[in-house]
């Protein structure tokens, strides 16, 4: 008789992790980040810094420390709660390689070369290592450690989400039943935040174009410059549609700041201009990241208090993942390890 899924207990698993790849943007916060701190209640969070998938392009080891830093402290002051999830760093946590190794002799290289995202990638570079190849094993590894149930994805993870719950569901039918097939977690709240100065495109923190993006630690005076030079439309009429990408971009981000519906925002500025309703995106947008930023202010200069949440968060998740990996090595046949 084969063993059923480990299930959790109580509330449904949900993981998502980031790279520690610089600031979060407006986009970051409203479309995700924001979603992510609603779920602590009910759900057992993971919020995983990814450095070892970080390494898969060329970084400068200084930056990836200091960014790791960063990065936990921009999350912490944007609402992900230390006493309610577990924030924890990838390198801290022995596993996710190991498992990666395992799932990986379960993983047909050709599926690997078609990843949509590695031929985009290695494309764009003169030389590619092995590991951008492995990369989506091993955020596969990194969601099956945890028997995530629920994983948070943009539109460019979907297909390494599919790999995920292939190699789970590979392992299931090699070794008998061990891991829950993890399933995107799709928000019904959330906006899609598009840049500042192509309307088209979405924001994101490597625009060349400094004004396009509004980052959670600006300073209130660079907000209001970035909004105040929004790109807008023909016309002067604030309401949203196909024809005016730019207004509905602003509009958007009001709405999702005050939680006001965009209907009831196009009557409040029905004859007046541009400039006024982008003085009110503006007002609305620092008061939305003002705490953000002064919170992110203190955390980072309290290096000992990032190293405890790091330290709790890791311990954690340490112990899910030793659960895990001690099922795992079994099951292949691995002998036991000395205790």
């Amino acid at each position: 008789m084969s063993e059923s899924p480990e299930k959790p207990a109580g509330r449904p698993v949900v993981l998502t992790c980031a790279q520690p790849t610089g600031r979060l943007h407006l986009g970051n916060y409203l479309g995700a980040v924001l979603n992510w701190g609603r779920m602590q209640d009910d759900h057992d969070c993971y919020f995983g810094i990814v450095d070892q998938h970080a390494i898969t392009v060329p970084t400068v080891p200084a930056e990836l420390r200091d960014n790791t830093y960063s990065c936990l402290a921009q999350y912490v002051a944007c609402g992900l709660d230390p006493a309610r999830s577990r924030l924890f760093v990838q390198s801290h946590v022995l596993g996710h390689t190991e498992l990666a190794w395992i799932l990986g002799c379960l993983c047909p290289l050709g599926q690997l070369e078609r990843m949509t995202q590695f031929k985009d990638k290695s494309r764009k570079q003169q030389s590619v290592d092995s590991g951008l190849l492995f990369y989506p094993v091993l955020m596969a590894a990194d969601i099956l450690l945890y028997n995530a149930a629920l994983v948070p994805v943009g539109d460019d993870q979907k297909q390494h989400l599919e790999l995920a719950r292939d190699l789970a569901q590979k392992f299931n039918h090699r070794y008998s039943e061990t891991f829950c097939i993890p399933e995107p977690f799709l928000s019904k709240v959330g906006s899609r935040i598009m840049s500042l100065q192509d309307p088209g495109a979405k924001m994101s923190k490597s625009d060349p174009n400094h004004a396009a993006t509004v980052f959670i630690t600006d300073r209130p005076e660079d907000v209001r410059r970035k909004i105040m030079s929004a790109v807008t439309d023909s016309g002067a009429e604030v309401r949203s549609g196909p024809d005016k990408p730019g207004v509905t971009n602003l509009l958007s981000i009001m709405s999702a700041c005050t939680g006001r519906p965009v209907a009831a925002l196009e009557s409040e500025f029905a004859g007046r201009g541009y400039g006024d309703f982008k003085k009110a995106v503006a007002d609305a947008v620092i008061a939305t990241l003002d705490p953000v930023r002064v919170r992110y202010d203190e955390l980072i200069k309290d290096k000992p208090e990032l190293s405890r949440i790091l330290k709790a968060g890791a311990e954690q998740a340490q112990a899910t993942a030793f659960r895990t990996l001690s099922k795992v090595h079994r099951k292949v046949g691995f002998v036991e390890r000395p205790r």
